[in-house]
């Protein structure tokens, strides 16, 4: 069988749905909203990469599934794990852009899920394995400040996802120069070949 690679552009939920909430975990108490809404234009920005990252990945011989393949997205992060759960995916990878109240903050990061029995611990290595091959990829292909790799406890969609899942923050959208590289189109397909890389050489096709 193909390997199948699971892309979710973040964000682009309605308001009216984000503000909801939902567990942060299977069993969980702790409740979290289904959606922040993101740095201003990261929809935007998670979405074109993801349609160029695809394109890649398939023309490697990939099957590929998207979560959103248009500008809005009606559920939580719940749905968006189960969607790649259900598919089988060889991996889930969450694309995403950063925003800081510090202007001058820039570069890229890779968050993984942190190991944790009964939500994560059958994931963990494969994901942490897969973050360290694309945070590389991508960091090589852009030529971006390597923000390096953070583990993540509290994000709904690692601590739902029955395969392995990692995300990438692709650049500040509050740091002018950033934001203007990663809604280029050319900047766009750097990190769209990184990620297709990265995914590749995880998958050992």
């Amino acid at each position: 069988m193909v390997p199948l690679i699971c892309l979710d552009p973040g964000h682009g939920t309605p308001p009216a749905i984000g503000r909801q909430t939902e567990p942060i975990g299977p069993g969980s108490k702790t409740r979290k909203i289904k959606d922040g809404g993101g740095a201003p234009g990261e929809a935007e920005i998670a979405l074109a990469i993801a349609l160029r990252a695809r394109a890649l990945l398939r023309g490697d011989g990939l099957r590929v599934a998207m979560t959103r393949t248009g500008p809005t997205y009606t559920g939580g992060n719940i749905d968006r794990a189960r969607f790649c759960n259900t598919r089988g995916a060889a991996l889930m990878i969450r694309i995403h852009a950063d925003g800081s109240a510090d202007p001058s903050r820039h570069g890229m990061q890779m968050l993984y899920p942190a190991l944790r029995r009964g939500w994560t611990d059958d994931i963990y290595a494969a994901s942490r394995r897969a973050a360290v091959i694309v945070q590389r990829s991508t960091v090589g292909a852009t030529g971006a400040t390597n923000l390096g790799l953070t583990p993540r406890s509290d994000l709904t969609g690692f601590n739902w996802a029955d395969v392995p899942a990692i995300l990438l923050e692709t650049g500040f959208v509050s740091n002018t120069r950033e934001r203007r590289l990663l809604q280029s189109a050319a900047y766009q397909v750097k990190i769209a070949r990184g990620i297709a890389a990265g995914a590749t050489a995880f998958v050992g096709r």
